[in-house]
């Protein structure tokens, strides 16, 4: 249940183009694409999962389709996706399942207990099962990479999702064609830059095992360790541990914020008298509560979240009682609070080291951090968000590639697995994670700002080392 529905004119646009000379034909020449629900059709719907878009089909192609029917692309067929995209919402955590109620669920095909992901699920599983071999999705917050690792496929944040590197590399390449610029002048003219692609300069690679925000469970940390130390032996790399600054106010404030600046308004409006998909049934609840009663719950989730992390640090190192410091002797009466902690304490960013050519590289972190989710746990934390949508906080580049499977001595070793906090989100999380031997497994490739193209060469080298070393530690 993967389609929402199929585009008949493309067996027109196909004999169109046969009667092209060949110096007409575009990068994607013939080449059927796959959409997503939400990219504008002309004489089709885009519903987002919501009745009051259904029979209201668009008078014109969105610009993204414009430029791949410019380059040749034939789109088929539009994917499904959950309702609103904010996938899936119960617990206020993103990315996870694909329904709604015009279309239904969307299961993975490698194991339908499992969620194929979201908010792109539906083009997640139609590269998964050959149905398409490009395809577009979009990714707010892990709505491309999470389908693409839940279902074994590979993307990056800007878009493409497919099967290999090299049909991504494609894909830009057209995507970042003139036709772009001359159907939406405010995006900048960038070529694709093939000497970046095509290099073969060793690059400095940052390493994140763990953010330090959602233990990574067993098969990712294989993963991890599968995908460094090949590089390390590859091409004169250098791997270069990396650590995640404030990554709690990245997820927590900032995502969360901008998410719901307007305290889901918006997102409430297009709801109205339309049937809530149970997926998001949670977080539509508590957006509806009167302002003074969601201030009131803010303040008391927030008492009882530092609560559970200091009873789980504490249960960590197996205390029976602390021995603290007593209170301070008397503060001088002009003295100033700043001096402590305001002026001192310098703001820390996201850096990146520079390469020995002054330029940053491509930084390896776990994707979705899990395989994929069962259906049946809803109660999911938003902590296991933190390896994806990082990136979209950041505007980085980034992509996901399938390195290997899950084994079974990962699932006996998942028994152990506790979490950094212990606490109800990090059970939810395990019991949604079981039961995944044989289902794939991907690692993220990162850059920074404007440098796709360093961040698709990284892949698709992380690509061949995996294709090369798969197998047993």
């Amino acid at each position: 249940n993967c389609l929402t529905d199929f585009l008949g004119e493309c067996e027109e646009e196909l004999q169109a183009l046969k009667n092209l000379k060949k110096t007409e034909r575009g990068l994607l020449y013939g080449v059927p694409i796959s959409l997503k629900d939400t990219y504008d059709c002309k004489g089709h719907d885009s519903m987002c999962g919501l009745a009051q878009f259904l029979e209201k089909p668009t008078a014109k192609d969105g610009v993204i389709v414009k430029v791949l029917k410019a380059q040749g692309a034939i789109p088929f067929v539009k994917t499904n996706i959950p309702q609103t995209l904010l996938s899936p919402f119960s617990s206020v955590s993103l990315g996870f399942y694909c329904s709604n109620p015009i279309y239904g669920r969307t299961l993975n095909p490698l194991n339908l207990k499992k969620t194929p992901g979201g908010s792109s699920g539906g083009e997640g599983v139609m590269l998964a099962q050959g149905g398409s071999i490009l395809g577009t999705g979009s990714d707010t917050a892990g709505g491309i990479r999470i389908p693409a690792s839940f279902c074994g496929v590979l993307t990056t944040v800007a878009g493409p999702i497919a099967r290999d590197v090299e049909s991504l590399v494609l894909c830009m390449r057209a995507l970042l064609s003139e036709d772009m610029h001359r159907l939406d002048p405010t995006v900048p003219f960038m070529p694709f830059r093939e000497e970046v692609y095509s290099s073969n300069q060793p690059l400095r690679i940052g390493y994140c095992e763990s953010d330090g925000f959602a233990q990574p469970t067993p098969s990712m940390a294989r993963a991890m360790r599968l995908t460094s130390r090949p590089l390390q032996a590859a091409g004169g790399h250098q791997v270069i541990p990396f650590s995640i600054p404030r990554i709690e106010c990245a997820v927590e404030h900032l995502l969360m914020g901008g998410l719901f600046a307007d305290g889901g308004a918006t997102l409430l409006e297009k709801l109205e008298g339309d049937i809530v998909d149970p997926c998001i049934k949670t977080v539509i609840n508590m957006l509806r509560l009167p302002d003074p009663l969601k201030c009131f719950l803010a303040y008391i989730l927030k008492y009882i979240e530092y609560q559970q992390e200091f009873i789980a640090k504490w249960r960590s190192l197996d205390l029976d009682v602390l021995l603290t410091l007593p209170l301070t002797p008397a503060f001088s009466t002009d003295h100033s609070s700043m001096a402590l902690d305001g002026q001192r304490r310098k703001p820390r960013g996201l850096q990146f080291r520079e390469g020995p050519r002054g330029g940053a590289h491509p930084t390896l972190f776990p994707t979705c951090l899990f395989r994929p989710l069962t259906w049946a746990g809803r109660d999911l934390p938003t902590v296991v968000s933190s390896y994806w949508s990082l990136y979209n906080v950041l505007n980085f580049p980034a992509g996901v590639v399938p390195v290997n499977a899950v084994t079974l001595q990962d699932e006996e070793e998942l028994a152990f697995y506790k979490g950094y906090y212990g606490d109800s989100s990090d059970k939810s999380f395990w019991e949604a994670v079981q039961g995944s031997v044989g289902l794939p497994v991907a690692v993220q490739g990162v850059a920074l700002p404007w440098e796709e193209e360093l961040c698709l060469r990284f892949m698709k080298e992380v690509e061949t080392l995996a294709k090369n070393h798969r197998g047993p530690e």
